[in-house]
């Protein structure tokens, strides 16, 4: 009999629930280091390490403590699955490709205990860091002089059997605890190889740094690491550059090409066998009768003025009509033109869409290069650029600004421009966008940078 569909998938839960438990707590450990290297110069999460203010610390303190629950919940959840369930097959395989494919290259697959081991043995790493932060300080109990002559008298009824056995208590308990302490110091020393300079601060860290630099300079291998670094940066930023220009100059290229030579014959046949209307809109047809009538208001005044010979009134309307022949003609290919640009924007928009989804490794190689580039500014040009892009578009003059735009808009596809839905338009849109943009600061730029937001923030003030 075979087993129905809910019930494999619910086995299938249950028998990945040990792996779930660890790939979660070893996530949350690896963003605990992240956090650590990127702010705390790989030193633990501490006030000592960081030279931040009350804000800042409150919330890394805060991302610690989430990280560290998120760890303990999980790796109890691991615990309790893996005593009950099988975590997975011993399965052990390396794969060496030839050499001519690429240099250098393989493949290894290696088995998930192994991997199993390494995610248990950092999580452990992470915790005792935090362990020993956390553990309360060691209570030590001293005696004066006069109290341990005292502790050493004898006394009647063998009280200096029990003085003497208290003070071997107290000392074997120090002695023992000095040893857990020295075995847990060379177990982590052990288990975590880095440098102890970067946990215990006896020389400053840009001197270590320097050391560091030095070494690696002194490394044989330093300059084709080098070479190699440069060509992979070098050929990211070719391919994000050219995938940008191709973002601009495809749906140009697109536009032009279909308005010209696909849509705009189609467009010119069909309105010149059905007679279409010269205007598309009652805006378009006031514009051209206002058009009409400065020119032949503007006749008569040079006439009146003396600036032009008088004209008698039969030659002032064959003026007037050649004038409004000319009009006719002018709205006539502009709103032509108009239904030729709302196509071709079509398969501009389709090209560009096109584009993205097929591209989906330039794009992200893309996002990359403009994160390097943003991120790679100083705070306050991260902070200049921010309110440079707020205060134009969610600003208090940017109102102007998105009428001008919709109304260019409305122009080039040949719609009339609503003002209702454009007042409508810029009472809405800005302020979501507004509050977007705030939202953005508030979860993402503040982790990334709190620097940059407190720079923002200052000169925003």
């Amino acid at each position: 009999m075979q087993t129905p569909g809910f019930l494999r998938k619910a086995q299938q839960w249950l028998t990945q629930t040990p792996e779930r438990a660890l790939d979660q707590a070893y996530e949350a450990a690896m963003m605990i280091d992240a956090i650590e290297k990127e702010y705390f110069g790989g030193n633990p999460i501490s006030p000592k390490y960081g030279n931040y203010g009350e804000s800042a610390l409150t919330y890394f303190q805060g991302e610690l403590k989430k990280y560290l629950n998120l760890i303990r919940l999980r790796m109890a959840e691991f615990r309790i699955a893996n005593s009950v369930l099988r975590v997975s097959d011993p399965k052990i395989m390396e794969i060496q490709l030839p050499a001519p494919l690429e240099e250098g290259f393989s493949i290894d697959v290696i088995d998930k205990p192994a991997v199993f081991f390494r995610k248990l043995r950092f999580i452990d790493e992470v915790l005792a860091r935090y362990d020993a932060i956390e553990a309360p300080p060691e209570r030590t109990i001293t005696l004066s002089e006069a109290d341990s002559q005292a502790a050493l008298q004898p006394a009647s009824n063998g009280s200096i059997q029990v003085a003497n056995s208290q003070t071997d208590g107290v000392l074997k308990a120090s002695s023992n605890s000095a040893k857990s302490k020295t075995t847990a110091d060379n177990q982590s020393d052990s288990n975590r190889p880095e440098a102890l300079s970067n946990r215990v601060s006896v020389l400053p860290r840009s001197i270590l740094r320097t050391v560091d630099r030095i070494r690696q300079d002194l490394d044989p291998q330093a300059e084709q690491q080098v070479v190699k670094n440069f060509r992979s940066s070098k050929t990211k930023t070719t391919t994000a550059i050219k995938f940008l220009l191709l973002l601009v100059i495809v749906p140009l290229l697109t536009q032009q090409f279909t308005k010209n030579f696909v849509v705009g014959p189609i467009v010119e046949n069909i309105r010149d066998r059905t007679h279409a209307e010269v205007f598309l809109n009652l805006e378009m047809e006031e514009e051209a009768l206002h058009e009409l009538q400065q020119f032949e208001e503007r006749l008569r005044f040079e006439v009146l003025i003396g600036k032009a010979e008088p004209l008698p009134e039969r030659e002032i309307e064959e003026s007037v009509r050649e004038k409004a022949t000319e009009i006719e003609e002018e709205y006539r290919h502009r709103s032509a033109d108009s239904v030729k640009n709302l196509f071709a924007d079509m398969f501009a928009v389709a090209a560009f869409a096109t584009l993205l989804l097929s591209s989906k490794r330039e794009v992200s190689t893309l996002k990359g290069f403009m994160d390097e580039i943003v991120y790679g500014l100083s705070d306050s040009a991260k902070a200049f650029i921010i309110i440079l892009f707020t205060d134009i578009f969610v600003g208090f003059h940017s109102p102007h600004g998105w009428e001008v735009l919709l109304e260019g808009m409305s122009r080039h596809l040949g719609f009339p421009a609503d003002r209702d839905f454009i007042f409508l338009f810029i009472a809405t849109f800005p302020v979501i966008l507004d509050t977007v943009f705030k939202y953005w600061i508030f979860r993402y730029l503040n982790r990334i940078s709190p620097s940059a937001v407190a720079t923002y923030r200052n000169m925003n003030e």
